[in-house]
């Protein structure tokens, strides 16, 4: 099994604050993510004015928010620097509009991830092909047949390394709307990589997604889920992270691991004479005497004859007396 790529979302939970989102990619990379990821929202060029504003911002516009929490050329930069330089691990920033795309060619990112509310913003799915590198396509709003259309656009425009996220848009998303059987479907339909994107409070459904098959993990992080924002108090914080990224890394080494039975077996012998059994006389069996069902019994240790010969024992008769609580041995029998 290849390694997982596990992404540590911090989306805009930084606040705009070069100095808090370095704090969020340290911390990331020290719980053992691959890939700290941001959302580059420049408002003006994916909204209207008056487009309409999500429940979740209480006191200010998310105009307000996006511009208040958006970053220049020069710091995304810096974070790209800070984040593979000094952090050993991947940046990435969700695209939201053209301009978005643009200024994160221009930063020098690696791939492009296209959140669940492109899928259908065609001109920007051929503009993110065109350029050729690795994408990620999250799916959390979209039919099949906007799916289809857009990893047809991307391969068409000339993307060939493609990972397509199973994801639900709930916030957070209850179990039953995890859809992880959506994975196989993708992978059988597309036969392109696959991943999980994880809205969902704890740690079963991404553990559940990779028994599946997905090749990418991303899960909402957040130093606190007490910080401001719309995504902290269903992401994961740092010691829930951890535990996650640890899990993921110990079901890699499940299934790459193939153990042969008989070997573990013979691994196993000295367990085997602890804990199974032998066959022992029940009572004083007299020299002479036939040996029937009723005189022997099925105790430990193990390293007599095992109860499945019980039937070559039957019926054979004692050249000796043999105590009770005795192991009987093939030697002791005509």
């Amino acid at each position: 099994m290849e390694k997982v790529f596990i992404i540590a979302e911090i989306g805009n939970s930084h606040e705009g604050s070069v100095g808090l989102a370095k704090r969020f990619i340290k911390t990331a990379a020290d719980c053992g993510a691959d890939a700290a990821k941001f959302q580059t929202h420049i408002f003006d060029a994916e909204s209207l004015p008056n487009a309409p504003t999500p429940s979740y911002f209480k006191d200010e516009s998310r105009k307000e928010y996006f511009e208040r929490t958006a970053f220049d050329l020069k710091q995304y930069k810096e974070l790209k620097r800070y984040t593979e330089e000094e952090c050993g691990i991947e940046f990435i920033s969700s695209v939201f509009s053209l301009e978005a795309v643009d200024l994160l060619e221009h930063a020098g990112v690696k791939r492009h991830k296209i959140p669940s509310g492109e899928v259908t913003n065609i001109p920007l799915l051929e503009k993110v092909a065109s350029i050729g590198k690795p994408v990620l396509l999250s799916s959390g709003m979209s039919t099949w047949s906007e799916l289809d259309k857009a990893i047809e656009t991307l391969k068409a425009d000339g993307c060939r390394d493609i990972t397509v996220l199973q994801c639900s848009s709930f916030y957070p998303c209850p179990p039953e709307k995890a859809g992880l059987n959506i994975l196989t479907e993708m992978k059988n339909r597309y036969n392109l990589a696959v991943g999980f994107s994880d809205h969902s409070l704890g740690i079963s459904a991404s553990i559940g997604a990779v028994m599946l098959g997905a090749e990418v993990i991303e899960r909402h992080f957040t130093l606190s889920k007490e910080m401001y924002g719309s995504d902290a108090k269903h992401s994961l914080e740092p010691d829930e992270f951890k535990q996650l990224i640890k899990e993921i890394r110990e079901i890699e080494k499940i299934i790459s691991s193939k153990a042969g039975k008989d070997k573990l077996a013979e691994e196993l012998k000295d367990m085997k004479v602890t804990f199974e059994k032998s066959i022992v006389t029940k009572n004083l069996i007299p020299k002479g005497t036939k040996i029937t069902l009723d005189m022997i019994a099925f105790k430990k240790p193990g390293d007599g004859i095992k109860p499945d010969k019980y039937k070559e024992i039957i019926g054979r008769i004692a050249k000796l007396s043999i105590a009770a609580d005795m192991k009987i041995t093939m030697e002791m029998l005509a």
